[in-house]
């Protein structure tokens, strides 16, 4: 069939027109993929919410924190991921220590704070959780709390809380107890760990044994607690949060981390997606939703049910410096891995 000029002319305009347009078959031919070691339910919103403001799809391989990223160091530069994102910060060192993560430019860093996000802007902070000690108001008083996360290692807490030390959770609150009290003292402090503590797996499991009046409390991330009680409350029931708060290492905050990997064919789509994350309407996800993991962004606030990220007094810890292999090693001397 012969095309005149004119039409032709006509058509490719159209088109043209048609892949401008957020939504269309042609903008929905991009797609990004994200290996995901955050909760799946909360990267579905992300990813849902970005899919339907810019047409680009976004395929979610799901795994473990250090699961997903000794996958991409095996994977190297033949990854097929765009973007990774954590739970926990360690194991986004992990990948950048192998080089593995390109910079991101400066307007998706400039959107979380300096202490979020790694120093040398090779990945972002997108969301945050605070350890917590979670106890049964049943079995402790206000004034029988552990006043430092330094109490639990003392005889008198042999057997009344619970941890899971082998998640990547737990993992992650060791590499900033690390960074703030040295070698020796960590070290120390993991064999109370052994001694003392009920070893469980899983934090939503620690909490529950704590709701159940096994033991007297957990150490867990807030988040769980705020989970459940917008639910069912089956495993908080009878549960209350305790902040450490005076820069004690129990008061931790672990960040969540998104990059961007150097070896992505669609670095401008993965980019995309982390400004979206990082920016209003992704943080909006975090403060409007069920996560309830706090809302890092610049000036954006966290879900009403959260006390203040800033009132927590949390220690100061280099999120970029989390050294998981000495975590490891340690554990390990400890007889807890």
């Amino acid at each position: 069939m012969t095309v005149r000029l004119p039409e032709l002319f006509r058509t490719m305009v159209a088109a043209f027109a048609l892949a401008a347009v957020p939504g269309t078959a042609f903008a929905q031919d991009a797609s990004i993929t994200v290996y995901n070691a955050q909760h799946e339910s909360l990267t579905q919103e992300w990813a849902d919410a970005f899919t339907a403001e810019t047409g680009i799809a976004v395929v979610i391989r799901q795994g473990s924190d250090l699961e997903v990223g000794n996958q991409i160091l095996q994977e190297g530069a033949n990854s097929p991921a765009d973007v990774f994102l954590t739970e926990n910060s360690p194991a986004m060192v992990l990948v950048d220590r192998a080089g593995l993560f390109e910079p991101l430019p400066q307007d998706i860093l400039d959107q979380i704070p300096a202490g979020f996000r790694a120093a040398n802007g090779h990945w972002t902070g997108i969301a945050a959780r605070s350890t917590v000690f979670a106890y049964n108001r049943d079995k402790l008083s206000a004034e029988a709390l552990p006043g430092s996360v330094d109490d639990l290692a003392g005889p008198e807490w042999k057997g009344r809380w619970a941890a899971s030390p082998s998640g990547a959770d737990f993992q992650a609150i060791i590499g900033a107890y690390l960074q703030l009290k040295g070698e020796d003292d960590t070290l120390a402090w993991l064999k109370a760990i052994k001694q003392n503590a009920v070893i469980v797996r899983g934090n939503r499991t620690a909490m529950a044994a704590a709701n159940k009046g096994e033991v007297d409390g957990a150490l867990i991330y807030h988040y769980y607690y705020y989970g459940d009680q917008a639910g069912t409350k089956e495993s908080s029931g009878n549960i209350a949060l305790h902040f450490f708060g005076n820069g004690d290492p129990g008061a931790f905050i672990s960040v969540s981390g998104g990059g961007v990997l150097a070896s992505s064919q669609h670095k401008a789509e993965a980019m995309q997606f982390l400004k979206f994350i990082t920016g209003p309407d992704g943080q909006k996800v975090l403060r409007d939703g069920k996560s309830f993991e706090y809302a890092i962004g610049v000036n954006e606030a966290a879900n009403a049910a959260l006390p203040p990220l800033d009132s927590l007094s949390a220690p100061v810890v280099d999120q970029s410096s989390l050294d998981n292999s000495k975590v490891t090693e340690l554990m390990t001397a400890a007889g807890l891995l």
